[in-house]
């Protein structure tokens, strides 16, 4: 195709294309908008040799503040054109991409201030019997190559969430974006140039996570892989790293409680908003929501009328709530398991029809404990309500999956509060806002199958930094 734009490999400042060409389309029209180029083997290898040379030079702390910072500049000044980039090659809604870019200025400024204040901590050996004229301290050294393996649902924002640490600690960074949202990623990458990073700090790399991403995870001069995606990918990159470090930012099937003492219009509103923006593409969308059974006709008619009032359509449409999911496939298969909950005995409340891409906001009552809406992850814009009566009872419900990302609770209830902040095993629990409530500064990673390792730009500095004792003795001995 002629005319298109082209997205390509970024190796050492130079934009590199292959014999491999990929069609980038935009998720509502169906039309070509770009044109991308998978990475080959060699190209990876080469990204990799790159960064690994740069990262023996680091940049000192007040030049990477100085670069992250001109990046958020940057993305604030040209927020219009990428928010509708986003929209068009991820089909979220453009409201949602003017939030997710200023998401990213944010976690790019944060990222720079954070590089300014990596520090170690001083080790009181003098307590130690025989080292009482000793003193000891530790520092905190880059990991060297950070592999950054980001998904769909975030294209800016995930990317700079791993590229923005993995510079702010000191590292080089290799990005493999998903294939289906390519362009981002590089316009990203391309900012950080044209901030003065030194060309060998980052490169891009494009392509699936086969043969692509698992190059760039089986090169062993990567230092520390930060992943977000499936759990399933997550665990067969686990299995790949050996003794290497990564952070694991998997799956969930994300639960939100509403108490009855909650207010439960403001509980609807925000869970709606949890379940259904980016067509329930997220994480930690709201999939299961367990509500008291004396508020539960009050909240589901609440949740109807917040459901109702958002509007599918046509992305790039200011007017436009929820675009089209990442394919036809992916609204097929949410399609598939509505209905095998519905064979099971459910009741759809509202929605369960797609249209081709387009999945409209779904409700279900009566679901099956075992139907595969409550126990795996539906990556759609379908919520689970199931009635309640005991706290502890629904506690236990919420901890029974394999994963433990984040959850929410609304209560008016402080006791109520501390022991789901104690009992719920996730990663961070929410209270009176729902399971996909996020602020990029704060820590976030879950436990179980939903990962390890932690995100959040301070957080993330730290993983991607390796601590190193240093242990002084007086070159005349003790005196």
């Amino acid at each position: 195709m002629t005319g298109l734009p082209t997205v390509a490999n970024l190796i050492n400042g130079e934009w590199l294309r292959s014999d491999h060409e990929r069609t980038v389309h935009h998720k509502f029209t169906g039309e070509p908008i770009a044109l991308a180029y998978d990475a080959t083997p060699e190209m990876v290898a080469d990204a990799v040799t790159v960064a690994r040379d740069a990262s023996r030079t680091p940049l000192d702390p007040p030049a990477r503040y100085e670069v992250l910072r001109a990046v958020a500049d940057a993305i604030a000044k040209n927020r219009e054109q990428l928010a509708l980039d986003v929209a068009r090659e991820s089909g979220f809604s453009v409201k949602d991409c003017l939030g997710d870019t200023d998401r990213a200025v944010q976690t790019m400024l944060t990222s720079a201030e954070e590089a300014k204040r990596i520090d170690g901590a001083v080790v009181p050996i003098q307590a130690a019997p025989g080292f009482e004229h000793r003193l000891a301290f530790t520092i905190r050294q880059p990991v060297g190559v950070v592999g950054a393996i980001t998904p769909f649902n975030s294209p800016l924002n995930t990317v700079a969430h791993k590229v923005g640490p993995a510079l702010a600690a000191g590292n080089a960074a290799v990005v493999k974006p998903s294939p289906f949202t390519p362009i981002a990623a590089a316009a990203l990458c391309r900012m950080l140039l044209e901030a003065g990073l030194p060309a060998g700090l980052i490169g891009l790399v494009l392509g699936p996570g086969d043969p692509v991403g698992r190059a760039l995870v089986d090169d062993e001069r990567v230092d520390f892989v930060t992943f977000t995606g499936s759990t399933a990918a997550g665990k067969a990159i686990s299995a790949r790293l050996g003794m290497r470090r990564a952070t694991m930012e998997c799956g969930n099937v994300s639960a939100t409680i509403v108490c009855r003492d909650a207010d439960v219009a403001s509980a609807a509103r925000q869970c709606s908003r949890g379940a259904f923006r980016k067509s329930g593409q997220v994480c930690t969308s709201v999939q299961r929501l367990y509500v008291h059974a004396d508020v539960m006709d009050q909240f589901l008619d609440e949740l109807s009328a917040a459901a109702a009032k958002l509007v599918l359509g046509d992305p790039e449409d200011p007017a436009t709530d929820i675009g089209p999911m990442i394919s036809e496939a992916a609204a097929k298969r949410a399609e598939e398991w509505v209905n095998a909950a519905v064979d099971q005995g459910a009741r759809v409340v509202t929605g369960g029809k797609r249209s081709g891409p387009m999945m409209p906001p779904t409700i279900l009552v009566d679901v099956a404990p075992e139907a595969r809406l409550l126990c795996e992850e539906v990556f759609a814009p379908v919520v689970s309500v199931v009635p309640f009566e005991d706290v502890d009872a629904v506690i236990e419900a919420v901890n029974d999956t394999p994963y433990g990302l984040q959850a929410g609770i609304f209560t008016r209830d402080l006791d109520t509060a501390l022991v789901a902040a104690r009992r719920l095993r996730m990663g961070g629990v929410v209270i009176n806002s729902t399971s996909s409530t996020r602020a990029d500064l704060m820590p976030y990673g879950g436990v179980k199958d939903s990962g390890y390792g932690t995100e959040g730009p301070r957080y993330a500095v730290r993983d991607m930094t390796e601590e190193r004792l240093i242990l002084i003795e007086p070159a005349g001995g003790r005196k």
